[in-house]
């Protein structure tokens, strides 16, 4: 295993469109990834935008219809869902779906829309502060076992003597979409994991590596292993019958390349961002495989493994 390498099992997963037309189409895309036996299916959420399902119900039809893979919003925005409700509805979902629910978060980005919804329109910094008190407030409600009530005292969020559960019957995951350094330093002390969109680095894969430090550095001031943190990541390309540029080749390119991201900055979960059932099965067939097997070489046998969060 290499010093870049965080030793994550790997998790493959699709990034589907929550359209509304046709209705199903979202729906029918997740059975196909269930179908697939890709690990993830994500969707994301814009409360403000008409022609899309609200993520919310989308994610809990999508899990009543599928069995074994786990659903999220890619991720879910914070200022339309107020975090203790949130929470509820994260471990109601949890225990319908048999641990089946991961909870990606952000601190929201199209302030205009947010305030038009109705929602509270913070700068940037605020943003940060509101989406570390709403993660507190949502890991209390989880922590049923606790004695008494949840209080929180936040300066955006306060809960007073709010009843703890349900528990959600697996550890979800809580990973938050970040790029700046401010919030990748809340990642490293708070969170679970790190799901950014590689489309959305100007710099491609060589990006990672500074924004990984951003993370270590805050998990380990935080008394924290950066291990704990694990780093997910939207991808999107094509196939093709030779090799052309990064994610735009046959699936063995696509698995060397992601292989080269799981190794040198430490990527342990892949989101394929498509709309196509063809691409999710091959990506499913013969991506997911081929780079589980070669970051597994890479590794070697006497490699320590990573606990892979659900």
């Amino acid at each position: 295993m290499t010093d870049t390498d965080y030793g994550h099992d790997l998790l493959f997963g699709t990034f589907v469109t929550p359209v509304n037309q046709p209705a199903t189409q979202a729906v029918d895309l997740a059975v196909v990834s269930d179908r697939a036996g890709l690990d993830l299916v994500t969707f994301q959420d814009h409360p403000y935008q008409p022609r899309f399902h609200d993520t919310w119900t989308l994610m809990s039809y999508a899990a009543s219809r599928t069995s074994q893979i786990h659903v999220s919003g890619n991720v879910l925005n914070l200022p339309l869902r107020q975090p203790a409700v949130l929470a509820r509805s994260a471990a109601s979902l949890d225990v319908l779906s048999g641990g089946r629910l991961e909870l990606g978060i952000g601190a929201g980005g199209f302030w205009d829309a947010i305030a038009a919804m109705g929602g509270r329109r913070l700068s940037p910094g605020q943003a940060v502060e509101a989406l570390e008190e709403a993660i507190t407030v949502i890991r209390e409600v989880w922590a049923a076992d606790r004695p008494g009530p949840v209080r929180v005292d936040g300066k955006y969020y306060r809960v007073h003597g709010a009843k703890r559960g349900p528990k959600p019957p697996h550890d979800i995951g809580i990973w938050v979409g970040a790029y700046k350094p401010r919030m990748l330093r809340l990642i490293g002390r708070v969170a679970d994991g790190w799901l950014p969109s590689l489309a959305y680095l100007p710099g491609g894969p060589a990006d990672l590596a500074e924004l990984n430090r951003h993370i270590d550095g805050a998990a380990a001031g935080a008394g924290r292993d950066p291990a704990q943190v694990r780093r997910l990541l939207n991808v999107g390309g094509q196939f093709a019958p030779t090799g052309r540029a990064f994610l735009d080749g046959p699936a063995e390119q696509w698995a060397e390349d992601l292989a080269g991201l799981t190794l040198e900055y430490g990527i342990s979960g892949f989101v394929l961002a498509t709309d196509d059932p063809y691409t999710i099965e091959l990506f499913a067939a013969e991506v997911a495989p081929a780079t589980r097997e070669l970051v597994a070489a890479e590794r070697g046998a006497t490699a320590p493994v990573g606990v892979r969060p659900a």
